[in-house]
């Protein structure tokens, strides 16, 4: 199934007579951002949620996920960080020596820093709490990619759609480029016979005729056509194919970037170069789109 980077996904359950919320969402990102805000009185547990989204698939994009958990009166120790006390005191000292400060540090300057002490779990408690928060961060990732699974199935219709439009666009120009050698042979005729009408001269066809092939080979956008055609093939087959499906996109949008300018660049009739601006815009859209694509 084909996701969108774009999701949001909430739950909130009272589990052993405690709140708990979860919440994710993303945004889109080249690669995976994964960063997890959660309550203090259950930290430990920040490790083992990104590796869950991972394996439930998460694979590209920019995600915030919030834990929250209103406690019951906690029975945990608590213990000092000795390294963070140790950096926290030389730098009081520090300050009162240079700036010349009254010496007032005390135990309650030190005990409102929440950042020097750190919450100690026993084993079995850490697995209990994980056993409570797993299966609301569960539902609130079943929320979340469901989110993303429809956004990305709209997305992939879109797709399709834009896939057409360029076939019809690429079938235009196909059309209008033969027609652009068969008026340039004429034209050239026409000039030639009115150059020489005055010395009653006859036209050499044949000169014409080499002319209007080496005009033909430096307009000829067929190859051009051929691969455009075949890198569509490939998107559809793609889109098809679903799973992450982002990154092999993105190459193929430069692929086709670079024959749909070979082929404006071989333009010189001015119906058949507005066809060619309506196939880049066209593109441009699409590859806004695949930017949204996991």
């Amino acid at each position: 199934m084909i996701r969108s980077m774009t999701g949001f996904g909430r739950c909130r359950e009272t589990v052993g007579g405690r709140d708990i919320t979860v919440e994710i969402k993303s945004v889109n990102s080249r690669f995976l951002d994964c960063s997890v805000r959660i309550s203090r009185s259950v930290s430990f547990l920040e490790e083992r949620i990104k590796p869950y989204l991972q394996a439930r698939g998460l694979a590209r994009g920019k995600v915030d996920v919030t834990v929250t958990v209103d406690t019951v009166e906690s029975t945990d120790a608590v213990a000092l960080d000795d390294g963070r006390v140790k950096a926290y005191l030389a730098a009081l000292r520090r300050l009162r020596d240079e700036y010349g400060l009254r010496d007032d540090i005390s135990v309650m300057s030190v005990a409102r820093n929440n950042d020097l002490f750190v919450t100690v779990k026993p084993e079995e408690d850490a697995e209990r709490d994980w056993a409570e928060l797993e299966p609301v961060l569960g539902r609130a990732a079943d929320a979340f990619f469901a989110a993303k699974e429809r956004e990305g199935a709209a997305l992939v219709a879109d797709l399709g759609g834009k896939v057409t439009e360029m076939r019809a666009l690429a079938g235009r120009v196909e059309e209008m480029s033969v027609d652009t050698v068969k008026h340039y042979r004429e034209r050239l005729a026409e000039r030639v016979r009115d150059a020489l009408a005055d010395n009653h001269i006859s036209p050499d066809e044949s000169r014409i005729l080499t002319e209007c092939a080496i005009f033909a080979d430096k307009v000829a956008v067929d190859e051009e056509l051929v691969r455009l055609r075949t890198h569509l093939d490939a998107m559809e087959e793609i889109l098809r194919d679903g799973d992450a499906v982002g990154r092999r996109l993105e190459f193929l949008i430069q692929e086709m970037n670079r024959e749909v300018n070979t082929t404006g660049s071989k333009c010189t009739d001015a119906a058949v170069a507005q066809m060619v601006v309506d196939l880049k815009c066209t593109l441009e859209k699409v590859r806004e789109q695949i930017q949204n694509l996991e």
